[in-house]
């Protein structure tokens, strides 16, 4: 077993990566943030003054599990920590790790704290793989203080991860990066000459940015490979903007991976919408969820669904869900739809609208697109029924137009005299 930063002849001091072994790095990989400055995302935790950026600066960090989505930032968040903190810290993984590696950790954190007082980091990637005897025996030293534990895991702690080691530690969920912060990593690795690509010339258009941001599902390793893999595989042109522009650049040989590599100096490599969409293995929708075409895509998804069209309405079902439309707007126009569209004529309509709501606030996505889809064929094979909602028009066009009525005496509260002396 060796340490999260073993010290290796090939290291270069300055970046923590060895020269040697740079060029064969992931570009995500590469791109790790050093410092909680670099770090993007997460302000919720980690914003100035917020707990969780206080407790690694001060090197007082308890017991910690962090949960969140794939390329969010744990295992970079418990990176960073071992830069800051003065423990020795000792990395495994939830996947790999047994029983008799874990005893052996733990007799050398106490040993290390015995003989020279210095406390151990214990970070264990992939934590929910642990089984109940592994958690178990972390218990007493970590409610000891003998080390201190970073879990890490994709699923939730409080049902994955046994409930003792669970209340010994502090809990931080991780969000998935907003696209707006995908696009700042994208434009960061472009220009970082150092780790990134910024010694290849890279035109990126903007719909190209937005379409690895918003295809990377908050996945920030996702989106910095795929971004990788456009570039080192993108001919450059004579330039982007002129006459030559559609002729390659000839190399003096094959690209390379290297970083800094010459052969790419030549021309300008133009990352375009379709290269993006190579890149990352998924086609780009034309869609502006706040334009014409969210409104037109959900107009025909409800007009589908009043027709009972209901290949049509999962069509735009479809389109809406590729196109990253917010499911909840989605499940609150299927609600709605329930009530005004199909209401007295199948009064089990709106309450399993309201169940597919709540189902899809509870799985999210990408299993919300299972009920939504459920929900959407009801509807279109539901009876449909405007009448109560064509009756309240009626009544409100009234209340609109024509003098308001008094309450006849019938039907006025009873219960109270109208003059409260008599």
């Amino acid at each position: 077993m060796q340490d999260l930063f073993e010290e290796d002849n090939d290291v270069d001091s300055s970046t923590g990566l060895g020269t040697s072994l740079e060029a064969g790095m992931p570009l995500a990989t590469r791109m790790r943030p050093r410092s909680l400055d670099e770090f993007v995302g997460q302000e919720h935790i980690l914003g100035p003054g917020k707990l969780l950026r206080r407790a690694i600066e001060a090197d007082r960090l308890p017991s910690v599990i962090f949960s969140g989505p794939p390329g969010s930032g744990k295992t970079t968040l418990a990176r960073i920590i071992a830069e800051i903190t003065h423990a020795k810290f000792i990395r495994i993984s939830g996947v790999e790790s047994n029983v008799a590696e874990m005893r052996r950790v733990i007799a050398a954190a106490t040993n290390r704290l015995r003989t020279s007082g210095q406390k151990t980091i214990l970070f264990i990637d992939e934590i929910h793989h642990f089984n109940k005897a592994q958690q178990d025996i972390l218990l007493p030293d970590v409610e000891t203080g003998t080390l201190r534990l970073i879990g890490a895991t994709t699923y939730n702690p409080f049902f994955y991860v046994n409930s003792a080691l669970v209340s010994r530690s502090q809990v931080f969920q991780l969000e998935p990066l907003r696209v707006e912060q995908l696009e700042h990593l994208i434009d960061r690795a472009l220009t970082d000459k150092e780790r990134g690509l910024g010694n290849y010339n890279v035109k990126i258009d903007e719909n190209a940015r937005q379409h690895l941001a918003k295809l990377s599902d908050g996945d920030a390793r996702k989106c910095l490979n795929a971004l990788e893999i456009g570039v080192l595989t993108t001919p450059p042109v004579a330039g982007v903007g002129d006459p030559g522009r559609s002729k390659p650049v000839k190399l003096a040989r094959p690209p390379i991976t290297g970083v800094g590599d010459p052969g790419y100096s030549a021309g300008v490599i133009h990352f375009t919408l379709s290269v993006a969409e190579e890149s990352i293995q998924q086609k780009a929708v034309v869609y502006d969820r706040a334009g014409d075409a969210h409104y037109d895509t959900i107009s025909a998804f409800i007009k589908s669904m009043r027709a009972s069209d209901e290949e049509g309405a999962m069509y735009w079902l479809a389109k809406m869900l590729h196109a990253g439309e917010d499911f909840r707007f989605i499940a609150r126009r299927i609600v709605i739809f329930a009530s005004e569209d199909i209401g007295l004529a199948d009064p089990e309509a709106l309450p399993l609208a309201i169940a597919t709501q709540q189902a899809v606030e509870f799985v999210g996505l990408p299993e919300a697109r299972i009920p939504l889809a459920h929900a959407t064929a009801y509807m279109c094979r539901a009876k449909k029924s405007r009448e109560a909602y064509d009756a309240l028009n009626a009544a409100t066009e009234k209340i609109e137009m024509e003098q308001t009525k008094r309450v006849p005496e019938r039907l006025k509260n009873k219960h109270f005299p109208l003059n409260p002396d008599s």
